[in-house]
């Protein structure tokens, strides 16, 4: 059998290792246009902020290695332009010399990965306008920053590259000026979670234009100037492209392989196109989204891996399918890390889909154990089976472990209740007994159970007449702070004080993360009052309004 494969990185280079797994006879050809065939991209920005010194740390197989230990061929600086699928054959382009060759096929895996969206507008060709998808460009990035060419730079998106490529220059005492169309930056976080990025950014002195796109790139002196969409002009010595990425199919397409709406290569779950030959993974395929249902372009190392695996699996007999992309993800911006899985308020609401949701503010580990700090989590789930479908949080240390395990509750079909019933690892210094992933089930099983009636910040901005706001934090706290028109009564003073109160008005009581305020309401409504706890408290309440 020959089996050749269009493109490395993670997909390519994950298929051909599982193919050589499977079969010792197979003849298996990879073909890279870069100069490096299996490099961690993720890893880029890392090594330009100074964190991975050895640019080779980067490098996870080289045409050698992958020869000596799998007998895989590797061609780089190598393009396939065209494939003749009544052939099954692909000619390809010697990037170096200009040649063009013709080699056959049994099988072809298509791995072109994505390419750095560039809006049409002046400027593009300036060589201080970079992007970052390959060492190349790292290096090119790197250089301008180790010579101190770049003291001034704009990084355009908001998004994974654009906040990590921000972390990395500023790491480096560079100024950074983040444009970003929408009004916060990661895109898949709702925005009261991207809150807490945003005053990160601001801590580390990161000038954040929010609302903007760029119109042009224009020559200036050493450096460049960039015209917004505002009026307004910036100069910088260099600029960072990182709008997002779009499926390099451009291939498959003049192939006649089918595309879908997203633009990505269809695959069915053995990651076969419509050309039973042909199979294709990683950036430049859409998957269905697991929550939805939904085509999606969702491009992360870990799903294009797997679909590499599943590809070789099947064109060697192996039944395996790809079970869809839930998007689990993090991010590290500075001392912040912001993890999520599944879908966002924002896809459930252009879905007109019911759902629910709460809010928690736990610390990461034992309070009484020195070096506790907060996790704000947000769960988002179906209001009638209490089955999960989403979850973001933002901390210092530990967003990792509950993202991962909410990922797989998510995947396992899981509903809130189980996450009550979760038995998570405890020790003072790792959690506490009721660990935030237990609590996240305790306050979303409350609602469910009709334990509570909550209230959501966007409810504070349309109350009725008979509807009062009931602050029952400290005194203390609420003189540093409080929601306007609130009522101040400690929670401790509420039963001492419950004659103040009317059975003729619905109170929203809301503390500083939500527990003082359960507590109220089942206090109250116990005693016949009307009452709805406001979720996630005075944190959230601010992160929503981006106080």
């Amino acid at each position: 059998m020959r089996l050749l494969i269009v493109g490395g990185v993670a997909g390519g280079a994950s298929a051909a290792a599982r193919a050589r797994r499977l079969s010792e006879d197979a003849e298996i050809i990879i073909f890279e246009r870069g100069e490096h065939v299996s490099f961690a991209n993720c890893g880029l920005p890392y090594h330009i902020g100074g964190v991975i010194k050895e640019r080779g740390k980067l490098l996870v197989q080289t045409p050698d290695s992958l020869y000596r230990r799998f007998r895989i061929q590797t061609k780089v600086k190598t393009e396939v332009v065209k494939i003749n699928r009544d052939q099954k054959t692909i000619i390809v382009r010697d990037l170096i010399s200009g040649q063009e060759i013709k080699e056959s096929y049994d099988f072809l895996i298509l791995s072109p990965g994505a390419d750095p969206i560039k809006p049409p507008m002046p400027g593009l060709d300036l060589p201080q306008v970079m992007t970052l998808r390959n060492l190349s460009d790292m290096d090119q990035i790197k250089l301008k920053v180790d010579q101190n060419e770049a003291k001034k730079v704009i990084v355009v998106g908001g998004g994974y590259i654009g906040l990590e490529m921000t972390e990395a220059l500023r790491e480096r005492g560079v100024d950074v000026i983040v444009i970003e169309l929408s009004d916060q930056v990661m895109g898949p976080a709702d925005p009261e979670m991207a809150y807490y990025l945003h005053q990160e950014l601001k801590k580390h002195d990161v000038d954040l234009r929010f609302g903007v796109s760029v119109k042009g790139f224009y020559p200036k002196g050493e450096g460049v100037t960039a015209e917004l969409s505002n009026g307004e002009t910036v100069d910088c010595d260099a600029v960072v492209l990182a709008i997002g990425v779009k499926p390099e199919a451009s291939l498959a397409k003049e192939a006649g392989l089918e595309i879908g709406q997203r633009g990505g290569i269809v695959t069915n779950e053995q990651m076969r196109t419509n050309d039973p030959a042909i199979f294709a993974v990683g950036d430049a395929v859409e998957v269905d989204e697991f929550v939805t249902g939904l085509k999606a372009l969702i491009p992360l190392a870990g799903p294009a891996n797997r679909q590499g695996r599943i590809a070789a699996d099947n064109i060697f007999g192996r039944k395996s399918i790809y079970k869809k992309t839930q998007g689990t993800a993090i991010c590290k911006l500075f001392d912040l890390a912001i993890g999520m899985t599944g879908v966002n308020e924002k896809i459930l609401k252009r879905m007109n889909r019911t759902y629910e949701k709460v809010y928690i503010h736990s610390n990461n580990h034992a309070n009484y154990y020195p070096g506790a700090t907060q996790i704000s989590m947000k769960l988002l789930f179906d209001p009638k089976s209490g089955k999960i479908l989403g979850a973001q949080a933002v901390g210092k240390d530990g967003v990792d472990k509950r993202i991962d395990v909410l990922a797989v509750a998510l995947r396992a079909g899981m509903n809130v209740y189980d996450l009550e019933n979760l038995e998570l690892c405890y020790a003072p210094p790792y959690g506490s007994a009721k660990d935030p992933v237990n609590f996240l089930g305790f306050v979303a099983s409350n609602v469910l159970k009709g334990d509570v009636v909550n209230c959501h910040c966007s409810d504070l901005a349309s109350l009725k007449s008979d509807q009062v706001i009931l602050d029952v934090r400290t005194v203390q706290e609420a003189q540093a702070g409080m929601v306007p028109g609130a009522v101040n009564i400690p929670i401790d003073h509420l039963r001492d004080q419950m004659t103040q109160l009317s059975k003729d008005k619905e109170y929203i009581a809301y503390c500083q993360v939500g527990l003082r305020g359960y507590l109220a309401c089942r206090i109250l409504t116990q005693k016949g009052f009307k009452c709805r706890n406001l979720s996630g408290g005075y944190l959230t309440y601010k992160a929503s309004r981006g106080i």
